[in-house]
């Protein structure tokens, strides 16, 4: 594409949107928030009120027909992923979609099928952490061979605990536990190892809090192990339940050395000294320590899809994810190792 802008339109404005609403109409220089579409009138009205944006859509297929639009943003729920990205395609925009690609593997196999239906066109689906400047910066080192080869990887994504157990409410349409939270870590371990294919998934896990997640199957903490075809191993820790803040971190373990990253989840620099010791405050969630991952991969997306540049992820990346995570949930659920 020669153009200098591309002409954006987002569906879905709740939290996260918000987020990705704000990035893309003040802090990516080539993007251009040009319409927003949401069901809730509310949002429209914070789109026009806080960020300027006047053309709004209260219909998906009603903002895909536009055609100053290049492109389209999907911050809308997991379910809808999918389908609303063969429907952009469909209408000649490339597409952006946040994480997961789906909860079925099906619908991942049909979307990733579609998408390469339409060669001119780029899709993606966004694993923010692979836009983190540490993650980034722990990959080059494995790139240039400062931990010799890779045969492990451990990670986490761990929440704070949320006494109003709103997360609650979306647990029966997140897909669990290991879909939701282990699904990042997933893909990170595949990246960080070099995309080795996944044999075999094994996982367990327990309900220490949300009583409520029985009834659906799940848990809100868990752990798991997966093998890969190369040797490669990763194990997964997730959990809804953590007392200090967000704690994510990874480990890559290889034959000379190891990376960590993240591994003090600090909010900041700052160090209190009191009658309790010397203490620092932990991120209270994922946007705080990832706010500027997030902005790195809307620039990351924009600029590719102007200057005809690879993506970092592929929507076969989001698909293996997905696969592996529905293993994960498969064998908490039945006790037992799950091939694939």
């Amino acid at each position: 594409m020669n153009q200098k802008t591309l002409n954006i339109g987002l569906a879905g404005l709740g939290r996260l949107g918000r987020r990705y609403a704000e990035n893309l109409a003040r802090n990516v220089p080539r993007a251009r928030l040009a319409a927003v579409c949401s069901p809730v009138q509310e949002e429209i009205d914070w789109a026009r009120d806080a960020l300027g944006i006047e053309k709004s859509y209260s219909d998906y297929a009603q903002m895909l027909a536009d055609p100053a639009l290049d492109a389209v943003f999907l911050v809308t729920p997991t379910s809808l992923h999918a389908n609303q990205i063969e429907l952009a395609l469909d209408a000649g925009k490339h597409v952006f979609c946040e994480k997961p690609l789906s909860l079925e593997l099906e619908a991942c196999q049909r979307t990733v099928a579609h998408a390469a239906r339409y060669p001119q066109l780029r899709a993606m689906v966004g694993f923010v952490r692979h836009f983190d400047a540490s993650y980034r910066d722990a990959k080059a080192q494995i790139e240039e061979g400062a931990i010799g080869k890779p045969f492990m990887v451990y990670s986490q994504t761990a929440d704070l605990l949320d006494p109003s157990g709103a997360f609650v409410k979306f647990a029966p349409t997140s897909g669990g536990l290991f879909l939701d939270c282990s699904v990042h870590d997933v893909d990170l371990a595949r990246w960080l190892l070099g995309r080795p294919k996944a044999v075999r998934a094994y996982a367990a896990g327990t309900v220490a809090v949300y009583d409520e997640l029985k009834a659906l199957g799940d848990i809100d903490n868990g752990v798991a192990i997966c093998e890969f075809e190369n040797g490669c191993v990763a194990m997964f820790h997730a959990s809804r339940t953590q007392a200090h803040g967000h704690d994510t971190h990874t480990d890559i373990i290889g034959t000379g050395g190891k990376l960590s990253v993240g591994r003090n989840p600090r909010m900041d620099r700052v160090e209190i000294s009191d009658a309790y010791g010397v203490r620092a405050l932990s991120a209270p969630s994922f946007f705080e320590r990832f706010g500027d991952a997030f902005h790195a991969q809307c620039v990351h997306f924009v600029d590719a899809v102007l200057d005809d540049t690879p993506f970092d992820l592929t929507l076969e990346d989001a698909a293996e994810a997905t696969r592996i995570a529905i293993a994960l949930r498969q064998s908490m659920q039945t006790h037992q190792p799950v091939e694939l």
